[in-house]
């Protein structure tokens, strides 16, 4: 059960996550879920994370480039767009916001579960 809860907290942030893996320059597809294995998130697969990809490009958060590679398959590299990073610090704030709201009724709370 504390699984399925974790998959539901992740679908909410995801996608600022993966805005937030683009700050530091264009990234690609496993490199960006890499990133957010090591922070701690799990494994997200391709099938939950390309999809959200496309989302931020149609949505003009960020832009996609096929590079060909001397060797193997290529690769689709991502970056932020201006309004990709006005969305994250936008939206960034708003969710840190009800993070903090989130922690602080947890916090406050008394062991039998009632808020103090």
């Amino acid at each position: 059960m504390a699984a399925d809860r974790r998959s539901s907290w992740l679908k909410g942030v995801l996608d600022l996550l993966v805005l937030t893996c683009l700050t530091g320059g264009e990234s690609y597809g496993y490199e960006i879920s890499k990133t957010l294995a090591a922070a701690g998130l799990g494994e997200i697969k391709g099938g939950t994370l390309y999809p959200v990809l496309n989302r931020l490009e149609e949505a003009g958060l960020a832009v996609g480039e096929f590079r060909a590679a001397e060797r193997g398959p290529g690769r689709r590299y991502y970056r932020l767009t201006e309004e990709g990073r006005r969305a994250l610090a936008e939206q960034g704030a708003s969710w840190l916001e009800f993070h903090t709201a989130v922690k602080t009724m947890l916090t406050s709370a008394t062991p039998g579960g009632r808020a103090t």
